[in-house]
């Protein structure tokens, strides 16, 4: 009687195990400052069942917790709301932003090294394929020299083509939508609709809109820091945004205006 009894512990104990682990999940994510970019270190995330987590340089975290418990965020001893697990949509990417803004030296955004290295190689690709209209220069009279006697004389296909007129500009327009085009990727990349979201809050048709208005031109885009370019962004949709409070519009009157 008395095996029987231990047996029956046993699997009580063993059942209540596995209930436990079953019942266990992992919460990961980044903490943001107020501007949704630069990612917040050394922030407490701790869970109503009493685990605890503390992000990293990244503002990266991962804590164990059940679907029955709560998180709060925990920076220099002020503590958020609470997030109840079982609410949040994705629990392998939560990212909240804190009320807090941190210096500039903090910065770093892992989705810009994403973009960038590929924006990088597209371009190359593109520079290595169309090789002979990015380097086209406009004919005009030259000297060569003889490959066997060493002998300078006129190039005489250099001189036929300052002649082909209708070539010439066919070739020259080509280049021209060729850089135009490396010009919007490169606009396209930076001003990008995931950076954009993050940023700005908006989605659906208001963030369509915003992206149409709002688009910057090649000369800023190139020459403004990380830091300036964002902030552009982020004023773009300050203004954005008193307009249709303000006015009272729609996103499509406020494009239509436009």
């Amino acid at each position: 009687m008395q095996f029987l009894y231990k047996i029956f512990l046993l699997t009580c104990f063993t059942c209540c195990f596995f209930l436990t682990v079953k019942s266990q999940l992992t919460v990961s994510g980044t903490v943001f400052d107020s501007t949704k970019l630069i990612p917040v270190k050394d922030v407490l995330i701790k869970s109503s069942n009493g685990t605890t987590s503390l992000t990293d340089s990244l503002g990266r975290y991962a804590i164990v917790t059940t679907d029955r418990d709560s998180l709060t965020f925990i920076y220099n001893n002020k503590p958020t709301a609470k997030f109840a697990v079982k609410q949040i949509p994705n629990i392998g990417n939560f990212e909240i932003s804190l009320h807090i803004r941190l210096p500039e030296k903090f910065r770093t955004l892992k989705e810009v090294k994403v973009y960038s290295r590929n924006y990088r190689q597209d371009s190359i690709n593109n520079r290595e394929q169309y090789a002979k209209l990015f380097n086209y220069q406009q004919p005009g009279i030259s000297t060569s020299t003889d490959a066997y006697s060493g002998a300078a004389g006129m190039d005489l296909d250099e001189l036929i083509n300052v002649f082909r007129f209708k070539r010439n500009r066919q070739l020259k327009r080509m280049q021209e939508r060729l850089l135009e085009q490396e010009q919007e990727n490169y606009i396209n990349y930076r001003f990008n609709r995931n950076s954009v979201k993050r940023i700005t809050g908006l989605d659906g048709k208001d963030l369509d809109v915003f992206m149409k208005t709002y688009r910057p031109d090649f000369e800023f885009t190139q020459n403004s820091s990380l830091v300036d370019f964002y902030q552009y962004i982020l004023n773009a949709s300050y203004d954005y945004k008193k307009k249709i409070l303000m006015q009272g519009k729609t996103a499509d009157s406020l494009q239509q205006k436009r």
